[in-house]
């Protein structure tokens, strides 16, 4: 295909002509549909091929049973997960597109277009204040990891797992323990912030914290430029995290179990991911309903294969449908590692438990050492001011008129 400077060869003689005539767009747009033709025979071929080709069956049955023997013969030595919303919302995390969650009536004030406006960066440019309103109800620490979290854990654990494509930015996973290597965070995360002026800062987790919540600034501005401070959270308009696509390109293809988990798979490019696997790696979806199944459409264009589950050609795709806990928890039941969850899950929590207590403590500690100061100032100060009216009738000459009535 050409370039935007037409430097391959078909691209040169096509944008090469001076001839602003209706016959020389006739004969772009002639060579345009020429080309998009000649993409859809390859990929029809392409699918033929593959369907002609299919591998064999890795997985002694379809089902969530094949994919736990799977694990259990050792044949899943790199496995990739890949995560939506759908892990955190047992968790307690609102979901913000629903406006019967509370959030979205909260954020109204601001007249959003659409509640997912607080995620594109040019509305953030010039009307930050609601993505801030929700920073501090999404902000990590709040929250406590499920189940699912602690699963990607153990699979860790036990040296299964290769990488952890996520979508989503609570960070629940870090504090459910998994390495930060593990993690490839395709929307980016609250993790580092960045000063979006003309100095490009970089500021800590920490300090973007301390401003939403200690200071409750409306919206955070770089102490160098004064430009806005965002998390590094990846909104509509903006590149994906460099490490994206290099993990991409060097994980999946040695990928040979996908676990994809909590996500309707319609947001690109993340959605592209279950086709990037090599073609007998099984494939797993728990979710509340069937996702990225395949399009018609775009398979005759020979771009995606999606996920099959129901057709008699299906040969690696099983469906889990239900909760992701639930699922996490019948794959640990079915490979005997219940009770390692379990006791992840408790110590975990308990863990959280003890440091969001000690950080209550801090807190009010900190609140009654400001009082304290505040109260030592103020009674200086009624105490200067008293001294000085006293120190001042003390020095004063007498009054002339009560002289003159005392003689």
């Amino acid at each position: 295909m050409a370039d935007e400077q037409g430097s391959t060869e078909e691209g040169e003689q096509v944008s090469g002509s001076d001839d602003d005539t209706p016959q020389g767009a006739t004969g772009l747009l002639s060579a345009l549909l020429s080309q998009l033709n000649l993409q859809r025979s390859q990929g029809a071929a392409e699918t033929a091929e593959a369907v002609k080709e299919k591998p064999p069956q890795v997985l002694e049955t379809l089902d969530i049973e094949g994919v736990a023997k799977y694990i259990e013969d050792g044949k899943a030595k790199n496995i990739v997960i890949m995560t939506g919303a759908g892990i955190s919302t047992s968790a307690g995390i609102p979901d913000f597109r629903s406006p019967s969650s509370g959030l979205y009536d909260n954020l109204q004030k601001y007249n959003l277009p659409t509640p997912q406006s607080m995620f594109e960066i040019g509305f953030f440019m010039s009307n930050p204040e609601p993505f801030y309103t929700l920073a501090r109800e999404l902000y990590p620490g709040k929250f406590k990891p499920t189940p699912c979290h602690y699963f990607m854990q153990l699979l860790s654990k036990k040296g299964l797992l290769l990488r952890h494509f996520t979508q989503n930015i609570d960070t629940l996973d870090r504090m459910a323990g998994l390495p930060g290597h593990k993690i490839v965070e395709a929307h980016g995360s609250f993790h580092v912030s960045h000063c979006l002026g003309d100095c490009k800062r970089e500021y800590s987790e920490q300090w973007m914290k301390d401003k939403i919540f200690e200071e409750q600034v409306e919206v955070v501005r770089c102490e160098d430029c004064g430009g806005l401070v965002k998390p590094d959270i990846v909104f509509f308009g903006e590149a994906m995290p460099d490490d994206f696509h290099p993990r991409v390109k060097e994980d999946l293809p040695k990928c040979d179990l996908a676990i994809i988990m909590g996500t309707s798979l319609v947001v690109q490019p993340f959605a592209s991911l279950i086709d990037r696997v090599p073609r007998e790696c099984p494939r797993l979806l728990i979710n509340m309903e069937k996702s990225g199944q395949a399009d018609p459409f775009m398979q005759m264009l020979g771009l995606g294969r999606g996920m099959d589950f129901d057709s008699e050609d299906n040969y690696r795709d099983v469906a889990w449908i239900g909760t992701c806990d639930d699922g996490c928890f019948e794959l640990a039941k079915l490979l005997g590692w219940k009770d390692e969850l379990d006791t992840l899950i408790k110590n975990g929590h308990g863990e959280f438990d003890a440091k969001k207590q000690e950080a209550a403590q801090a807190s009010q500690t900190k609140d009654s050492t400001k009082e304290t100061q505040a109260e030592k100032q103020e009674a200086g100060s009624q105490g200067s001011s008293a001294g000085s009216e006293d120190n001042s009738d003390k020095g004063h000459p007498p009054d002339i008129e009560e002289t003159k009535k005392e003689e």
